[in-house]
Protein backbone atom coordinates (compact mmCIF):
# COMPACT_ATOMS: atom_id res chain seq x y z
CA UNK A 1 0.00 0.00 0.00
CA UNK A 2 2.68 2.37 1.21
CA UNK A 3 4.45 1.82 -2.38
CA UNK A 4 1.20 2.24 -4.65
CA UNK A 5 0.85 5.82 -2.47
CA UNK A 6 4.67 6.71 -2.83
CA UNK A 7 4.54 6.13 -6.92
CA UNK A 8 1.38 8.11 -6.95
CA UNK A 9 3.11 10.58 -5.57
CA UNK A 10 5.64 10.40 -7.50
CA UNK A 11 3.66 10.64 -10.62
CA UNK A 12 1.33 13.95 -9.18
CA UNK A 13 4.58 15.74 -8.90
CA UNK A 14 6.39 15.12 -12.07
CA UNK A 15 3.05 16.28 -13.73
CA UNK A 16 2.12 19.22 -11.81
CA UNK A 17 6.17 20.08 -12.83
CA UNK A 18 5.15 19.98 -16.29
CA UNK A 19 2.00 20.90 -17.17
CA UNK A 20 3.10 24.41 -14.64
CA UNK A 21 6.54 24.53 -17.10
CA UNK A 22 8.32 24.64 -13.20
CA UNK A 23 11.94 24.81 -13.56
CA UNK A 24 14.42 24.69 -10.72
CA UNK A 25 15.92 27.94 -9.01
CA UNK A 26 19.51 27.56 -10.35
CA UNK A 27 18.19 27.45 -14.27
CA UNK A 28 21.84 27.14 -15.66
CA UNK A 29 19.92 27.73 -19.23
CA UNK A 30 19.47 31.35 -18.87
CA UNK A 31 21.87 33.28 -19.62
CA UNK A 32 23.18 35.86 -17.42
CA UNK A 33 21.32 39.72 -18.43
CA UNK A 34 23.81 41.65 -19.74
CA UNK A 35 25.69 44.44 -17.76
CA UNK A 36 23.39 47.80 -18.06
CA UNK A 37 20.20 45.58 -18.33
CA UNK A 38 17.12 46.16 -16.69
CA UNK A 39 17.11 42.89 -14.77
CA UNK A 40 20.09 43.78 -12.99
CA UNK A 41 17.67 47.14 -11.85
CA UNK A 42 15.40 44.13 -10.41
CA UNK A 43 17.67 43.51 -8.29
CA UNK A 44 16.32 44.40 -4.58
CA UNK A 45 18.17 47.28 -2.30
CA UNK A 46 20.78 45.92 -0.38
CA UNK A 47 19.13 47.33 2.43
CA UNK A 48 16.53 44.43 2.54
CA UNK A 49 19.01 41.54 2.32
CA UNK A 50 18.93 39.29 5.26
CA UNK A 51 21.72 37.08 6.83
CA UNK A 52 20.55 34.15 5.53
CA UNK A 53 20.50 35.15 1.69
CA UNK A 54 24.11 35.60 2.23
CA UNK A 55 24.81 31.70 3.24
CA UNK A 56 27.03 29.81 0.54
CA UNK A 57 30.53 29.73 -0.38
CA UNK A 58 32.33 33.23 -1.35
CA UNK A 59 35.76 33.96 -3.39
CA UNK A 60 37.91 36.50 -1.63
CA UNK A 61 40.26 38.77 -3.17
CA UNK A 62 42.64 41.14 -1.10
CA UNK A 63 44.26 43.90 -3.01
CA UNK A 64 46.89 44.02 -2.26
CA UNK A 65 47.58 40.88 -0.11
CA UNK A 66 47.80 41.17 3.46
CA UNK A 67 51.00 40.54 4.71
CA UNK A 68 52.71 37.31 5.20
CA UNK A 69 48.86 36.01 3.32
CA UNK A 70 47.98 35.00 0.27
CA UNK A 71 45.76 37.02 -2.16
CA UNK A 72 42.86 34.93 -2.77
CA UNK A 73 41.06 32.83 -0.12
CA UNK A 74 37.46 31.17 0.42
CA UNK A 75 34.83 32.11 2.90
CA UNK A 76 31.91 29.66 4.05
CA UNK A 77 28.99 31.80 5.73
CA UNK A 78 26.11 29.88 7.58
CA UNK A 79 23.66 30.22 9.93
CA UNK A 80 24.78 31.37 13.47
CA UNK A 81 24.39 28.39 16.25
CA UNK A 82 23.48 30.47 18.55
CA UNK A 83 21.89 33.71 17.52
CA UNK A 84 19.59 33.22 14.16
CA UNK A 85 19.55 36.58 12.75
CA UNK A 86 23.29 36.31 12.74
CA UNK A 87 26.22 34.53 10.56
CA UNK A 88 28.82 32.31 11.10
CA UNK A 89 31.38 30.47 8.55
CA UNK A 90 34.80 30.16 7.99
CA UNK A 91 37.55 31.25 6.17
CA UNK A 92 40.23 28.91 4.49
CA UNK A 93 43.60 30.27 3.01
CA UNK A 94 46.27 28.28 1.12
CA UNK A 95 49.27 29.42 3.72
CA UNK A 96 52.51 28.67 2.63
CA UNK A 97 53.39 24.40 3.66
CA UNK A 98 54.79 24.43 7.08
CA UNK A 99 54.52 20.89 8.72
CA UNK A 100 54.95 22.14 12.35
CA UNK A 101 53.54 25.30 11.90
CA UNK A 102 49.92 25.31 12.63
CA UNK A 103 49.74 29.17 12.53
CA UNK A 104 51.18 31.93 10.06
CA UNK A 105 51.71 35.10 11.34
CA UNK A 106 49.13 34.97 13.63
CA UNK A 107 46.19 32.68 11.20
CA UNK A 108 45.26 29.76 10.80
CA UNK A 109 44.74 28.09 7.02
CA UNK A 110 41.06 27.58 8.33
CA UNK A 111 39.98 30.27 10.64
CA UNK A 112 36.55 30.89 12.12
CA UNK A 113 34.47 33.53 11.76
CA UNK A 114 30.93 35.54 13.11
CA UNK A 115 29.05 38.30 12.45
CA UNK A 116 26.08 39.73 11.01
CA UNK A 117 24.56 41.76 8.39
CA UNK A 118 22.48 45.18 8.94
CA UNK A 119 21.27 47.32 6.10
CA UNK A 120 23.90 45.76 3.06
CA UNK A 121 26.55 46.50 5.83
CA UNK A 122 28.48 42.89 6.49
CA UNK A 123 30.48 42.99 9.80
CA UNK A 124 32.65 39.66 10.52
CA UNK A 125 35.10 38.48 13.75
CA UNK A 126 37.86 36.47 12.68
CA UNK A 127 39.69 34.13 15.18
CA UNK A 128 42.13 31.46 14.22
CA UNK A 129 42.22 30.13 17.45
CA UNK A 130 38.72 30.16 18.67
CA UNK A 131 39.57 32.38 20.97
CA UNK A 132 40.68 36.11 20.54
CA UNK A 133 40.20 38.00 17.24
CA UNK A 134 42.48 37.80 14.91
CA UNK A 135 41.21 39.76 12.00
CA UNK A 136 37.99 42.27 11.64
CA UNK A 137 36.13 42.46 8.14
CA UNK A 138 33.93 45.40 7.30
CA UNK A 139 32.21 45.01 3.98
CA UNK A 140 29.19 46.63 2.33
CA UNK A 141 27.25 44.82 -0.47
CA UNK A 142 27.22 45.82 -3.78
CA UNK A 143 24.35 47.67 -4.88
CA UNK A 144 22.70 46.18 -8.53
CA UNK A 145 24.67 42.56 -7.91
CA UNK A 146 21.55 40.41 -6.10
CA UNK A 147 23.79 39.91 -3.38
CA UNK A 148 26.34 37.97 -5.50
CA UNK A 149 29.53 41.44 -4.40
CA UNK A 150 30.89 42.41 -1.38
CA UNK A 151 33.63 44.99 -0.71
CA UNK A 152 35.27 46.28 2.42
CA UNK A 153 38.41 46.18 4.35
CA UNK A 154 39.69 43.41 6.51
CA UNK A 155 42.17 44.28 9.16
CA UNK A 156 44.99 42.48 10.85
CA UNK A 157 43.97 42.25 14.84
CA UNK A 158 46.60 39.32 15.33
CA UNK A 159 48.67 38.85 18.23
CA UNK A 160 51.88 39.55 15.21
CA UNK A 161 50.21 42.39 13.81
CA UNK A 162 51.96 45.56 14.09
CA UNK A 163 50.09 48.37 16.23
CA UNK A 164 49.44 50.30 13.12
CA UNK A 165 48.45 47.17 10.52
CA UNK A 166 46.37 48.78 7.27
CA UNK A 167 43.43 48.14 6.16
CA UNK A 168 43.54 45.91 3.62
CA UNK A 169 40.50 46.06 0.30
CA UNK A 170 38.63 43.20 -0.52
CA UNK A 171 36.13 41.92 -2.86
CA UNK A 172 33.68 38.92 -1.67
CA UNK A 173 32.22 36.90 -4.71
CA UNK A 174 29.98 34.32 -4.28
CA UNK A 175 30.57 31.23 -5.39
CA UNK A 176 27.45 28.77 -4.38
CA UNK A 177 24.72 29.02 -2.02
CA UNK A 178 21.35 31.08 -1.47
Amino acid sequence: MTLKFFRFALFFIATSAVITGASGQNDMRRPAPPAGSSEISACPPVKQFKPAQIHGTWRVRFTPAPAGLPADATLQLQRHAEFSESVAGFVNRELAPTARKPAQGGHAARAQLAGDLEDGHLTLDESSNGISITGAWNGKMVEGTCGRKITGTWKDMSSSAPPDAPDVPFTLERLSGW
